[in-house]
């Protein structure tokens, strides 16, 4: 399905506001996603070139824009086998540490298919990291880090939002992607 590109923003907004931030996924995205400080940036039909090209000017412009915390690179058309998006966040990686970007912005993964290392494919704890569509997340690392320390149990998200996962079961979130993609 063709979508355009304020759809694809809408739907990755629908999951913010549904998954991340109403299953406290984050407890750090509700703040941004309020006040409107998420920046969204689609990339549709495009190569790894262009995609990483993408991700140093997404720096640029928070660097230049100190008032957004955070920007999502969204990639609707491409990145699709999960396999092909963890080249893409390896390769984004490397290229902010050769950018000077190392200890200024790090990226999370999202992506339709994401699985951990070591964790069946199949397993509901995946779901933490699945999106409508694949997701490079950039994040300030100081503001990260601030929040992080302001937070009386940090350590323990991960393990938390695993427990969501398996209460809730895959089929909830599988339904609600598909749902948010289909209308």
């Amino acid at each position: 399905m063709n979508y355009s590109e304020q759809q694809i923003i809408n739907q990755c907004k629908q999951w913010l506001e549904k998954i991340i931030i109403g299953l406290n996924f984050c407890p750090f995205a509700k703040k941004e996603f309020v006040q409107n400080t998420i920046a969204y940036s689609v990339f549709t039909n495009v190569d790894m070139e262009t995609a990483l090209q993408g991700v140093i000017e997404e720096c640029q412009c928070l660097d230049e824009n100190p008032e957004m915390e955070t920007s999502l690179l969204i990639y609707p058309d491409n990145f699709q086998y999960f396999e092909d998006y963890l080249d893409l966040v390896h390769f984004a990686e490397q290229l902010l540490i050769r950018e000077g970007y190392e200890g200024v912005y790090q990226i999370a993964s999202f992506h339709p298919d994401y699985y951990f290392a070591g964790v069946d494919e199949d397993d509901d704890s995946n779901y933490t990291n699945r999106s409508p569509f694949p997701i490079l997340h950039l994040i300030k690392e100081e503001s990260l880090a601030k929040a992080v320390k302001a937070h009386p149990d940090a350590a323990g998200i991960p393990d938390k939002n695993i427990e969501v996962c398996q209460q809730k079961g895959g089929n909830f979130f599988a339904d609600f992607l598909n749902h948010i993609k289909n209308n």
